[in-house]
């Protein structure tokens, strides 16, 4: 059994990622910004709190430089650190408190906060993304094989000009950080960062209504209630994962010691709108309002797969032991979670 700290549990990735620290016996505790969540996942996980392996702490902002110091000390000590708490949304009036803020002090914040009052802390492993990778100057890029070599250039300027570049800035400019405060501040731990591109996937953190869905399962949720009908949206990101690998992937990190000192580019593989709404509409044909053959959008770029930037999820597979859930089965069990809160 290992002691685990894991920051902002009631998200989508930490709510799997929690369930499977509690599956494999390791004690957590989790933080989360108000005691209504935490009462929450206390109430889904009873036997496990009762027993003393999952606890609470309430962390209300984590873009406070202090907000973690509290949280990173507890008896007995942590061991490991999995913070997967920061911001994915584009509901952005102010780029800088919104999204950078709370990714680039979150981050560093936690870090400060081990070094200085957890020193039995051996591991920490970081929910970070591709869009820390990815190019966005070179758009589709076909030639080129997106790995964990790869850093996203953007400035701070280019963060400035809208919402999504804001998202694509807060997780680059939050990693680096990390990486940096390894580098200079040469603590006891070790860091370790999951970078994963479009999450879908089921969800199991207790939610009451459709409206407050995950970012990356929207496109789901309105391609099953009709809104891609007339016309498909374009993809975007053309590669995606499983949400319970990219959970599996953070807990494998800190158990196998050969991940530490590494990034982990998670990618499951390609994806489009269209291929998503096909499944929908081949596994739950009540859904009637779903987009025919004939419907436009959605698609590849003229020369198909081809046209797209290629991937190497080869480190995940080779140091983690990821075995990577299908398009299809993402997306079966998805929908039939998101109907037991009412699609």
């Amino acid at each position: 059994m290992t002691r685990v700290l894991l920051t902002g549990g009631s998200g989508f990735i930490a709510a799997h990622t929690l369930d499977i620290l509690l599956k494999r016996g390791h004690s957590v505790v989790t933080t989360v910004r108000t005691q209504a969540k935490a009462d929450k996942i206390k109430a889904a996980y009873k036997s496990f709190a009762d027993k003393g392996l999952l606890d609470f702490a309430i962390v209300p902002d984590i873009a406070q430089s202090d907000a973690f110091d509290q949280a990173v000390v507890s008896d007995p000590p942590f061991e490991v650190v999995l913070h997967t708490a920061s911001p994915f949304h584009f509901n952005v009036t102010n780029v800088q408190k919104d999204l950078l803020d709370p990714a680039i002090i979150g981050t560093t914040g936690i870090l400060k906060s081990i070094k200085e009052s957890a020193p039995s802390v051996k591991r920490v492993v970081i929910t970070s993304s591709f869009a820390a990778m990815f190019n966005a100057a070179k758009g589709l890029w076909p030639e080129h094989t997106y790995s964990e070599v790869d850093w996203n250039p953007i400035t701070m300027d280019q963060a400035e000009e809208n919402a999504m570049m804001g998202y694509r800035a807060s997780k680059t400019f939050a990693e680096k950080a990390a990486w940096d405060f390894v580098e200079k501040e040469k603590p006891n731990f070790t860091i370790s960062t999951i970078n994963p591109p479009m999450v879908f996937g089921p969800i199991i953190h207790n939610l009451d209504t459709l409206d407050n869905i995950n970012t990356s399962n929207q496109r789901l949720v309105w391609a099953a209630q009709g809104k891609f009908k007339d016309e498909i949206p374009p993809t975007g990101v053309y590669i995606w994962v499983d949400v319970r690998d990219v959970a599996e992937a953070h807990v494998n990190a800190f158990e196998k010691p050969d991940a530490a000192g590494k990034r982990f580019f998670t990618v499951a593989g390609y994806f489009t709108n269209r291929e998503l709404t096909k499944i929908i509409s081949k596994y739950f044909p009540q859904y009637k309002d779903l987009p025919s053959d004939s419907t436009p959008g959605g698609d590849y770029p003229e020369g198909g797969r081809n046209a797209v930037y290629k991937f190497s999820n080869k480190q995940s597979i080779d140091v983690l032991g990821l075995k990577y859930k299908t398009l299809e089965e993402c997306v079966v069990d998805s929908i039939k979670s998101f109907q037991a809160v009412g699609l």
